[in-house]
C-alpha cells in the first residue's frame, strides 16, 4: 500500500474515532474546561497528529493510548457527579474576589491574579467602578462572575410592572427562503396566516432570507436584498390607538349624556382602560 493512502486512511479513521470520542464526553466538554481536561485535549490531540503522520507507530497501541486518555475524564466526571469533595478536588472551588465593594487581596494572591487583570475583567462585564460591585467570584474555569449592588443594577421590567406577561422564545419562520412548518405550528400559525403578513409587508417568499414571529404574534423579515426596506408591522401601534380610540370615546359619552346611569357606565369603563392602557402601552410601543 502506498505511504500517502495509508496516511489517508489512518488521518480518516483517527478523526472518525475522536468525533465519537467528542460526542461521547458531551457538550460540557467543549463549553468549560478544566485544568485537567484542557491537559487531555491537547495530549489526545498530539497522538492523534502523530499517529497520523509516523507510520512506524503501532495502530493499535496508538488507538490503545488515545481511549484510555479520552475516556479517563468519563471515569472522572461520573466520580465527580456522586462524591462532592472529589469534585472540588478535581474541578476546584470558586473564590471570592469582590465582597461589598472591597478586593479581597488575599485572595487574589491565591489565585495569582493582579489588580490590573481583576479590573480587565470587571470592564469586561461593563463595570468600571469596584465600589458598584456588590459580589465578584472567579468560577473554576477562570470566568469571573459579577453581581452589582441593588442601586446600581439595570431597571428590569419586573421592577416596573409586578406582573410583567411571560416571554416566549421567538420562533423562525423562514429560513433561506424555505418556510419552516414546524415552527409555525409551535406558534399555534398557518402558511395562510404567514403569506397574509408577508402580503401586508408587500414581501414575496422567495425574497426572505430569515423570517421570525415574537411571542406577540408579529412577524419579522429580513431580506436577501437588504437596499429593499420592507414595511414594519403595525399591529401592535394599530392595537394601542383603538384603545385610546375607545377610551377617549367613553369620556365623551360620558359628558353628552344626560342619564346619570349611563355616566357612571362610561366613566367606569373609560378608567378600566384607562388603567389598562398604563399596563400594555409600553409593551405596545416599538
Amino acid at each position: 500500500m502506498p505511504i500517502w493512502l495509508e496516511a489517508a486512511i489512518r488521518s480518516v479513521s483517527i478523526l472518525i474515532g475522536l468525533f465519537v470520542i467528542t460526542r461521547i464526553l458531551g457538550k460540557k466538554q467543549l463549553s468549560k474546561l478544566s485544568f485537567f481536561e484542557y491537559i487531555v485535549g491537547i495530549t489526545v490531540g498530539d497522538i492523534a497528529g502523530t499517529m497520523s503522520t509516523d507510520l512506524d507507530i503501532n495502530l493499535q497501541e496508538g488507538i490503545t493510548s488515545i481511549l484510555i486518555w479520552s475516556l479517563f475524564p468519563v471515569l472522572i466526571s461520573h466520580i465527580s457527579l456522586r462524591n462532592k469533595k472529589f469534585r472540588d478536588f478535581v474541578e476546584g472551588n470558586s473564590t471570592v474576589f469582590i465582597k461589598n465593594g472591597k478586593v479581597l487581596e488575599e485572595n487574589l494572591k491565591q489565585e495569582k491574579y493582579t489588580i490590573d487583570e481583576l479590573m480587565e475583567q470587571l470592564r469586561k462585564k461593563d463595570v468600571f467602578r469596584v465600589a458598584d460591585v456588590e459580589f465578584a467570584v472567579l468560577e473554576p474555569n477562570g470566568d469571573l462572575n459579577v453581581l452589582l449592588k441593588r442601586e446600581k443594577q439595570p431597571l428590569a421590567v419586573g421592577d416596573v410592572f409586578p406582573n410583567p406577561p411571560s416571554e416566549k422564545e421567538p420562533q423562525t419562520v423562514v429560513m433561506d427562503g424555505k418556510i419552516l412548518d414546524e415552527p409555525l405550528a409551535t406558534a399555534g400559525l398557518s402558511r395562510g396566516w404567514l403569506k397574509a403578513e408577508l402580503d401586508k409587508q408587500g414581501v414575496a417568499i422567495e425574497n426572505v432570507f430569515l423570517a421570525q414571529v415574537d411571542s406577540y404574534g408579529q412577524l419579522t423579515v429580513d431580506l436577501y436584498d437588504d437596499k429593499i426596506q420592507a414595511q414594519q408591522p403595525q399591529d401592535k401601534e394599530f392595537l394601542l390607538a383603538a384603545i385610546k380610540k375607545v377610551q377617549a370615546d367613553f369620556e365623551l359619552f360620558a359628558l353628552e349624556t344626560q342619564s346619570e346611569e349611563a355616566k357612571q357606565m362610561y366613566e367606569k369603563n373609560a378608567k378600566k382602560l384607562n388603567d389598562l392602557l398604563g399596563r400594555v402601552a409600553p409593551l405596545l410601543k416599538n
